[in-house]
């Protein structure tokens, strides 16, 4: 197939990752190969016809399994996340198409080190990476900080924790915009420059990559904190969520 043909995949699993993040886990009929960064484009059409489309990133690293998971951030409003949260159930069928994207996309064999800036549902392309990162055992350096409003509301802490516990190699900051931090070394403020050029030392050499990923207001900060750093802007890709 190819990345215009939709498709009709089914809801296998759901799982609440934070109280307004749900992972959607979709088996599809035409398994494809996708790249560490890619989003699919989901589409709902209504009984008189009306049909609503967004995009959503894959969260899971590319595997022959044929199932993808979406993690799907409730916005106020939004009549497509607004479905996912309050009507989608496991073995309904939903329509989508892809992969879809090749601008934000990063492999391990395509080297680094590299550092990743998320905001909130930012971090679900990241997801992606790290676990292809994983998964390939690559000792490419990678540094990850994620911002979020509070622990409870940061997607993958759990899992993010337990990777830089355990794989050398990864680096893990997160910054609370209101709560402060348990951990002595994150953080209870916005990111900002100095925060940048701390994670940046977790490196051990100056990145090759940047990717920021967040909301509207959350890219433009985390840009210019990277600017203030000294971050050259040719290295640095972003993706931005609406809002």
């Amino acid at each position: 197939m190819t990345d215009g043909v939709w498709q009709t995949a089914r809801i296998v699993r759901i799982q609440q990752q934070t109280p307004r993040i749900k992972s959607f886990f979709l088996e599809l009929p035409w398994p494809f190969h996708f790249q560490p960064g890619q989003h699919v484009d989901v589409r709902l059409t209504a009984p008189d016809g009306y049909q609503a489309k967004r995009s959503y990133s894959i969260a899971s690293a590319p595997d022959a399994t044929g199932t993808i998971e979406l993690a799907i951030d409730r916005l106020d409003n939004g009549e497509v996340s607004s479905f996912f949260h309050e009507i989608a159930a496991a073995g309904d069928d939903i329509e989508l198409r892809g992969p879809l994207g090749g601008h934000f996309v990063w492999r391990p064999r395509d080297g680094g080190p590299v550092l990743l800036v998320a905001g909130g549902s930012g971090v679900v392309p990241f997801m992606s990476m790290i676990r292809a990162w994983l998964a390939e055992a690559s000792t490419v350096p990678v540094a990850l900080l994620l911002s979020a409003i509070s622990r409870g509301q940061a997607p993958y802490l759990e899992e993010l924790a337990t990777i830089a516990a355990g794989a050398p190699g990864f680096s893990f900051r997160l910054a609370l915009t209101q709560e402060p931090p348990i951990n002595p070394l994150d953080y209870g403020r916005r990111v900002d420059a100095a925060m940048i050029g701390d994670v940046l030392r977790l490196l051990s050499s100056p990145p090759a990559k940047i990717f920021v990923c967040g909301s509207n207001g959350f890219a433009n900060t985390a840009s210019e904190a990277l600017e203030v750093a000294g971050v050259p802007s040719e290295i640095i890709r972003t993706e931005r969520y609406g809002g």
